[in-house]
């Protein structure tokens, strides 16, 4: 059985899931952290133990590896995929696993290297729509069924990316406004900026520059945004190059921001892993220590006013997932540490998961932790406050996009394939 705190949080979840239009309460997953964008999924009846060959309800080739995860809305998966020279947007019947479309969105020319490609970005759903973002500044919006309603070329308009690894941010839907944030610096001398864009037309509400101190990597960022909620009220949170900042949802305008991410001023301090927020909590990793946790809602510099606790054993690269109670971090050698999230209290941890590097995002969901490595090796981890190992999952492929729970299914993509795990679940038109 869920403790007190978890089944609030599954509550709130689902109350959250079936107040917004086109998201059937505990079923989808339409961003690449989910429907709280917390790692955190309502879904319960999910698999324990699969292989290529067991539980796996079907499997999809795919043309390359990459950094994207699926989203999921309804019967429909979206994958960003790089397939010769273009990247494409798939969309992919979650039923049987057979491609309902392709469209293109850019070239896959650019920075690629192990770990990035030009479909690094996950796309993003909502509104009866689906957007996508390549590495290289192509921007598009989709129907559902296809149809493009609009493109932009963000490098074309704005400038040339200057991550040192290449672009990989993911885009933020949110109330009417997607966001896409262009935050780095090694290579360029350009400002990093926060775009605010009409997911109906394309065109640009707002584009704010975003000033840093950081020097030499330490401007680069490969975060995607988070939005912190109190009182009714919401911002847009960000974090890289040193600081992690809020601002107005409407305007783009910064309204606070806490400089304490990279306190000894190190010149290699780049951002990977994102933000995540409970109500006016933000949890914001740095290059693992010290990962910052503090309120938002403040006004100004809130590097001495805001913090709430901060923790020197953060992940470099996996996002943190939390119950809104438990804040669970995986570190990129496996490491498991679980804190309280409103104190920073070590709950249990280090727990030491299989041998491997670990660039993919735990998923929290159906009383369990999904932690899955660059060997496609997925640890099952029992949720609370006491660590159970229940299983250790292989497939094959290098694996960097984090596992997505949706209809009572787990999908999991590796180097070489979108695995289905588990039996059909039930149908956004049931």
């Amino acid at each position: 059985m869920l403790e007190t705190g978890r089944r609030a949080v599954v509550v709130s979840l689902l109350a959250a899931a079936a107040g917004t239009p086109g998201l059937l309460a505990g079923a989808d997953w339409p961003n690449w952290r989910g429907p709280e964008r917390t790692g955190a999924s309502p879904e319960t009846g999910l698999e324990v133990r699969w292989n290529a060959s067991e539980n796996v309800a079907w499997t999809l080739p795919l043309p390359s590896g990459g950094g994207a995860t699926s989203v999921v809305s309804g019967d429909r998966i979206f994958l960003n995929v790089v397939d010769g020279d273009r990247v494409l947007l798939w969309c992919v019947d979650r039923r049987d696993g057979t491609v309902t479309w392709k469209r293109p969105v850019g070239s896959a020319e650019g920075h690629a290297h192990r770990k990035h490609n030009m479909a690094t970005p996950s796309p993003v759903v909502g509104e009866g729509r689906v957007f996508v973002m390549t590495g290289n500044g192509a921007l598009k919006g989709f129907t559902l069924e296809g149809e493009e309603l609009w493109a932009r070329d963000l490098q074309a308009e704005y400038g040339p990316f200057g991550t040192n690894w290449g672009y990989g941010s993911s885009p933020l839907l949110h109330d009417g406004t997607l966001y896409v944030p262009v935050i780095h610096g090694m290579k360029t001398d350009d400002p990093s900026y926060l775009l605010g864009v009409d997911p109906a037309t394309g065109k640009t509400r707002f584009r704010v520059e975003r000033p840093s101190p950081a020097r030499r990597e330490s401007p680069d960022a490969y975060t995607t945004p988070a939005v912190a909620r109190r009182d009714g009220a919401t911002e847009i949170v960000l974090t890289g190059g040193d600081v992690v900042t809020g601002h107005d949802p409407v305007t783009g305008k910064e309204l606070w921001r806490d400089t304490g991410l990279n306190p000894d001023d190190e010149g290699n301090y780049r951002i990977i892993a994102s933000p995540v927020t409970v109500g006016d909590i933000v949890v914001a990793p740095t290059r693992i220590k010290p990962m910052v946790v503090l309120r938002a809602f403040g006004r100004g510099d809130v590097t001495d006013t805001h913090r709430l606790w901060t923790f020197d054993r953060g992940p470099d690269v996996p996002t943190p997932t939390t119950d809104g109670t438990l804040l669970y971090v995986v570190t990129d050698k496996g490491i498991l540490w679980c804190l309280e999230l409103r104190t920073g209290e070590t709950v249990y941890g280090p727990e030491r998961l299989a041998v491997g590097t670990y660039s993919s995002s735990p998923l929290l969901a159906d009383g369990k932790l999904y932690v899955t490595n660059e060997d496609a090796i997925t640890s099952v981890i029992k949720a609370g406050r006491e660590f159970e190992l229940l299983a250790e999952n292989a497939l094959e492929g290098f694996t960097l996009a984090s596992p997505v729970a949706a209809h009572g299914q787990l999908f999991l993509r590796t180097g070489t394939a979108l695995y289905c795990i588990g039996e059909r679940g039930g149908l956004a038109s049931d």
